[in-house]
């Protein structure tokens, strides 16, 4: 692959849950920010939107951009599986404002469904990147993350 892809996530907390799209591969059950990528012409807020409507079935108000990462497959254990891939990955707060969550119309290929996980146990399970668990912790609590970029992590 050649190029940057931009992708746009959502960040959906309700009562101290997260809503997550819930995937298997070799490995098991791993999970995901709700959000996919960005078409050309296409501005995030509406991709976020668009994206959580094929993942999760609802429909969001985009607020806030809170996080964003890079993910550079080579620097990490994937690199194999995803040769060549430079992502960028902006994180909105976002409120559903119709819809229950359920897998959408339009999942991504190892999607199996959507979970709401307590924001509590986000280290205890395989979540992707690993390392946003903290800062979405911190905004459950209703606090801002230290920083908004953060780095190239997996």
């Amino acid at each position: 692959m050649s190029g940057i892809r931009t992708s746009a996530k959502a960040i959906i907390i309700e009562d101290g849950k997260i809503l997550l799209t819930r995937n298997e591969d070799a490995q098991g059950t791993f999970y995901l920010l709700p959000g996919g990528g960005q078409r050309h012409g296409e501005p995030l807020s509406e991709a976020v939107v668009r994206e959580c409507m094929e993942e999760t079935g609802v429909l969001v108000s985009v607020g806030d951009l809170l996080l964003v990462r890079d993910y550079i497959s080579d620097n990490h254990e994937f690199a194999e599986d995803d040769d060549d891939v430079h992502q960028v990955e902006i994180m909105f707060r976002c409120r559903i404002v119709k819809g229950d969550a359920h897998a959408g119309e339009t999942p991504d290929i190892w999607q199996t469904g959507v979970e709401w996980v307590d924001v509590n146990e986000l280290n205890d399970i395989r979540l992707y990147p690993a390392a946003i668990a903290e800062p979405l912790q911190r905004i459950a609590r209703g606090e801002r993350p230290d920083i908004c970029y953060q780095g190239d992590i997996n």
